[in-house]
């Protein structure tokens, strides 16, 4: 081969390496220049105090946008995750109050919500994933109906009202709990669980294989991947850390709400996508979910100091998708 000939290869290498690394760091930049525009205006937006809450808030976002990513790197997505935070949190709640109401010691009644909670959310995972794995159904149209269940679901167990009168143990444990001084419980659950699920994707065949699954299925066949039960545990792994998160936002309410889920879905299937994770399935991970949920956390958080209207954030929240779908697309034709 000429020179003529390697120049030009060697040219379009440099390019795309230099568009990934511009592509990465992208997010972390503009995180750091829409608060800074942001300060300029409502100072008390770098408060240790909002800093705190952004941190905390974007605890739970991280739990919800992984179990996202988990299933998106397959080439899916969850629609019901929404909806079974709600489904969850009234389920738990109603375990929770009855046990504690018949006088059961609070260990074991914290053991049961948590029992309850984890494994409504284990077999709402095995609903989506046994229809969409086991039969080849459309993600779309199984996660769609499981919403509608879980939503059915949340309303009738709970009447439509809250479920009030939550022991104070679960939030201790979940919530308010003193385990390290300056690091909040939710804040350090959300690391230990992004910790245990980088392991689990990058360490084990599990984790790699859902990589290759989104990448290729053809190949993940040929290389004897048992793509149908790897694509079930994925959706299960959904379910029971959206079930996580709905207990842990259950501890901090103090009641199970029915409309708990409320803009989850799509704030989850924003953050996970925001951060990088492709939806054509195979690109992603831990750290873009914590990039992605953090951004849109900031973003909530500096609306609401600056007093824009809900519905205005949602057109914002739309348009920040919108982008993030392109940039993907861009990512995924030039490098």
């Amino acid at each position: 081969m000429s020179e003529a000939e390697i120049a030009p290869r060697i040219g379009d290498a440099v390019a795309a390496k230099a568009l990934r690394l511009l592509l990465a760091l992208l997010l972390p930049i503009l995180i750091v220049v829409v608060e800074l525009c942001v300060y300029l205006v409502v100072p008390r937006v770098l408060s240790p105090g909002n800093l705190r809450n952004i941190l905390i808030q974007s605890s739970y976002l991280m739990l919800f946008a992984s179990a996202q990513m988990v299933v998106i790197l397959t080439r899916g997505f969850d629609l019901s995750l929404g909806a079974s935070v709600s489904a969850v949190s009234v389920a738990s709640a109603m375990v929770l109050t009855s046990l504690a109401a018949a006088g059961y010691d609070p260990a074991v009644v914290v053991a049961a919500g948590l029992v309850t909670g984890l494994g409504f959310g284990l077999l709402v995972g095995l609903f989506n994933g046994g229809f969409i794995a086991g039969l080849g159904i459309n993600p779309f149209i199984v996660t769609l109906g499981s919403l509608n269940i879980c939503l059915g679901l949340a309303t009738t167990m709970s009447g439509g009202r809250p479920v009030f009168d939550v022991p104070d143990a679960l939030s201790t444990l979940l919530y308010n709990g003193k385990l390290i001084p300056w690091l909040p419980i939710p804040v350090m659950l959300a690391i230990a669980v992004c910790l245990a699920l980088h392991f689990v994707l990058g360490h084990t065949v599990f984790g790699r294989s859902l990589y290759l699954i989104g990448n290729n299925p053809r190949a993940a066949a040929v290389a004897g991947i048992p793509r149908r039960r790897y694509l079930l545990l994925a959706y299960v792994l959904a379910g029971v850390l959206a079930a996580f998160g709905a207990l842990m936002l259950t501890a901090r309410t103090g009641s199970g709400e029915p409309n708990l889920g409320g803009s989850l879905m799509l704030e989850s299937i924003a953050a996970a996508v925001i951060g990088g994770v492709s939806l054509q399935g195979g690109v992603g991970g831990v750290v873009p979910v914590i990039l992605g949920s953090l951004f849109i956390t900031m973003m909530s958080n500096a609306m609401n100091l600056l007093r824009i209207d809900g519905y205005i954030q949602q057109i914002i929240l739309g348009v920040v998708i919108i982008a993030a779908i392109v940039l993907d697309r861009i990512r995924a034709i030039r490098t």
